[in-house]
């Protein structure tokens, strides 16, 4: 009786092990950095806190670990999951329609915190839809894009594109409403970006009309804010403080004096991990959005420094795997993901330095936060999904290649 011989299926964990080898370490390797730089100033941030509220110093030390380590996980399996399925019909539907359903409910059922309506909270996990909302873009324009660039069709001509440009000025308002400004401006960016880099004669057309719109709506509601209209609440606050910190510095401008003073008591080389001042009580909200102040002055110029370097080793990188690839669809993932990860940092750190009003925005693997580390090791999971093709790609040419080319 002859033998049949069985052909194994290709599992997740069989392709793991044939990918890593062509892993990009100039994106894994600061990634890994930056996690175990943001456990440690998280707990670093909060620990006074938490026990001058009753808690136990390591509740928040407790929750990022596990963020953390699902955010590995998440990158792990976005870096290995086929790309070709990201850009399925059915897979962007379903996260079309999931997406806007969250953007809806947050609206009607949100948890509102700092003066923004974006949270929903499911027993003792929050979710912050707005996070999400960047990666879905990313992956939804640039495959919307890339097809009708491939037709070639003009922007402003397609059908699909048409449709693709409604949808993202609806989204853009819902987040308009919440109102989370610095989600908003992010998002923004990131469509900018994306048109812009897609190589159509109407792309600015496309600019126009995405963002125009949502930017006149929004200023309309500032200019009725200042004019006494309607009540802006929170948001003219935080406005308010950003033009005369010190003049307010009592009130709504006490964030960013504290700030101010932390980053001057940090100096050059910081008071060293844990001796921080200002993290007592004096700056609100220590190990989110302020996580920078506290890590400037307990670390320094010196440890700030490293840390937006490797920040910008990873941007760079993105940008790189951008320029090399030659699939569209690749490339404008590459230039989303890199304006996300850029714009987020320069909102957080001008926040941080008064050279913004302050956003509400995280620091990229720094800031404690579960959405946002999700999200961002999706994203950074997907480049290095890229990467890995590129080099296989190498490869097949014949082309000698290290995991740093």
């Amino acid at each position: 009786m002859k033998k049949i011989k069985l052909r194994p299926r290709r599992g997740l964990v069989t392709t793991i092990k044939q990918n890593f080898h062509f892993w990009d370490y100039y994106l894994m390797v600061p990634y890994l950095i930056l996690c175990l730089i943001g456990i440690v100033m998280v707990y670093s941030s909060s620990a006074a806190i938490q026990m001058q509220n009753g808690g136990t110093p390591q509740g928040y030390l407790i929750k990022q670990s596990i963020y953390v380590v699902l955010g590995i996980i998440v990158l792990i399996f976005c870096a290995n999951f086929p790309l070709e399925h990201y850009r399925r019909r059915r897979f962007l539907q379903d996260s079309t329609i999931v997406m806007g359903a969250l953007l809806v409910i947050v609206l009607a059922i949100g948890k509102a915190v700092n003066g923004a309506k974006g949270w929903l909270n499911f027993g003792p996990v929050n979710i912050q839809p707005v996070e999400f909302c960047k990666l879905y873009f990313i992956l939804y324009l640039a495959d919307r894009m890339a097809r009708t660039h491939q037709k070639g069709k003009l922007l402003m001509k397609g059908e699909s594109s048409r449709g693709a440009l409604i949808l993202a000025t609806i989204y853009l308002l819902l987040i308009l409403a919440q109102p989370d400004t610095g989600g908003f401006a992010i998002n923004v960016c990131i469509i900018g970006v994306m048109f812009i880099a897609c190589d159509v004669r109407s792309w600015w057309k496309a600019v126009g009309i995405v963002i125009g719109f949502p930017l006149a709506v929004y200023f309309g509601l500032q200019l009725a804010i200042v004019n006494g209209w309607i009540h802006g609440g929170y948001r003219i606050q935080r406005f308010i403080a950003f033009m005369n910190p010190f003049g307010n510095a009592n009130g709504s401008g006490s964030q960013l004096v504290n700030s101010y003073y932390a980053i001057s008591n940090g100096g050059i080389f910081g008071v060293g991990l844990g001796n921080s001042v200002q993290k007592m009580g004096y700056l609100p909200e220590p190990n989110t959005d302020f996580i920078m102040a506290i890590t400037s002055e307990e670390l320094g110029l010196v440890g700030v420094t490293i840390i937006l370097g490797l920040l910008m080793l990873i941007i760079c990188r993105m940008i790189q795997l951008g320029v090399k690839s030659h699939l569209l669809y690749q490339t404008l993932i590459c230039y989303g993901a890199s304006t996300f990860f850029t714009i987020e940092t320069f909102f957080n750190i001008g926040g941080v330095l008064g050279l913004l009003p302050i956003t509400g925005v995280t620091f990229p693997f720094i800031s404690y936060g579960g959405s946002s580390m999700l999200v961002l090791s999706a994203t950074l999971g997907i480049i290095i999904n890229i990467s890995i093709r590129q080099n296989k790609a190498r490869l097949e040419v014949g082309e000698p290649f290290l995991p740093t080319d």
